[in-house]
């Protein structure tokens, strides 16, 4: 680490005020900091000791990431396997998952990277390393047969759009990532969903569970409907179904809510706010199905909760500390909101079966309103309390 140390601060001089690089010393930041040690510390006392800063928290986040990128990845490669008819092999399947999972993560990151850096250059600002999330976040909700240039198109309109026209990371009101992925979706429905855009085999065709859900006759059960259809709940839960590259595997997710919970880093409240809204609203549903309902009604708790992109959002998408509730009260409220909402979109509207999205970025702006209302309540019991006294 020292040779890297020194290298990197004989190269801090070609960026130096005055010299031909000068304007691009956030790229060297940005690199010093990835490779060493946060670009500011604290220069006098008062001091406080601690391991995380806000790239420990970036990367825990990734790291979190982890199983669901594998399971991406490996699931890819085992649908176009399935669709293939070919021998089921772990390698090859990994294998030809990483051909079609790779690029659109180098390519949401370059394309990504780049209005990052430039808006960093021309505002004479760091680099900010929250683009390590949103570059692979959007990448995971996107479907393995996507073009690359919409990839690129998306993730620039969620990085210009959606966060440095607020001001950058910290000022930005809804997620980044999912703000990409809602602007490819109204953009490009055509590979954005659909029965052919998420086995990537030319020319063959399979609905995803939440579609035969949603598709399922008035009055019968979408349980059902999935088994006729060769989905079973341990396939689901696992993730051996057709869906985007990151979001099918609820296990995988559960891994990584497992990671943030212990390093602290994702608001418990949130997620388990979003459980608890999916679960009552499913619960009220269910039990008011009957002959003349949609198939969507008689669907229970528990298979919403492993159907389409719910944990993955629930845990990773409405955790984001930036476009979500600070407060403890209002991050209950915030999380049970995007559970309720979930349930609601993909039941009452089931030419939309999946409502993720659309109920983390509608509470995405509430929820500055919901803070404001927890602590000015929080305000007035204070003065009555000292009222009282």
């Amino acid at each position: 680490m020292g040779f890297l140390e020194n290298q990197m601060k004989k190269v801090e001089t070609l960026f130096a005020k005055g010299k031909p690089l000068a304007k691009l010393y956030p790229v060297y930041e940005a690199l010093d900091t990835f490779l060493l040690t946060p670009g500011t510390k604290t220069q006098r006392a008062p001091y406080i000791r601690d391991a995380i800063d806000l790239k420990r928290v970036m990367i825990s986040v990734v790291v979190a990431l982890f199983p669901c990128i594998v399971m991406g990845i490996y699931n890819t490669g085992y649908q176009i396997q399935m669709a293939s008819a070919a021998e089921h092999s772990w390698a090859t399947a990994f294998g030809q998952g990483l051909q079609k999972v790779l690029p659109i993560i180098l390519v949401s990151y370059a394309a990504g990277g780049f209005w990052e850096v430039l808006f960093a250059v021309v505002r004479k600002h760091e680099i900010n390393e929250g683009f390590l999330v949103t570059g692979i976040l959007y990448a995971l909700v996107l479907p393995p047969t996507i073009p690359l240039w919409q990839v690129a198109v998306g993730i620039s309109f969620g990085v210009v759009i959606g966060k440095e026209i607020f001001g950058g990371t910290g000022m930005n009101v809804l997620n980044p990532a999912l703000t990409a992925r809602a602007f490819v979706f109204f953009a490009y429905p055509a590979q954005m969903s659909g029965d052919a855009v998420f086995v990537a085999v030319d020319g063959f065709t399979r609905a995803t569970p939440l579609a035969v859900a949603a598709a399922a006759q008035r009055g019968t059960s979408a349980v059902a409907a999935l088994h006729q259809a060769g989905y079973t709940f341990q396939d689901i839960f696992l993730g051996f179904i057709p869906g985007s590259i990151g979001e099918t595997s609820t296990l995988a997710c559960l891994i990584g809510l497992a990671f943030l919970l212990i390093t602290r880093v994702a608001s418990w409240r949130i997620v388990a706010g979003c459980f608890l809204g999916l679960t009552a609203m499913s619960s009220v549903f269910y039990f008011l199905h009957g002959a003349g309902t949609l198939a969507l009604f008689s669907l229970p708790p528990h298979w919403h909760i492993a159907l389409g992109g719910f944990a993955f959002g629930a845990i990773f998408m409405a955790t984001d500390p930036v476009s979500s509730s600070a407060t403890d009260l209002g991050c209950w409220i915030y999380g049970v909101m995007i559970g309720l909402l979930v349930v609601l979109i993909r039941v009452v509207n089931p030419a939309y079966p999946e409502g993720v999205m659309l109920a983390i970025l509608f509470m995405n702006i509430f929820a500055p309103l919901i803070d404001h209302f927890v602590v000015r309540r929080n305000i007035r019991r204070r003065i009555t309390r000292a009222a009282a006294k």
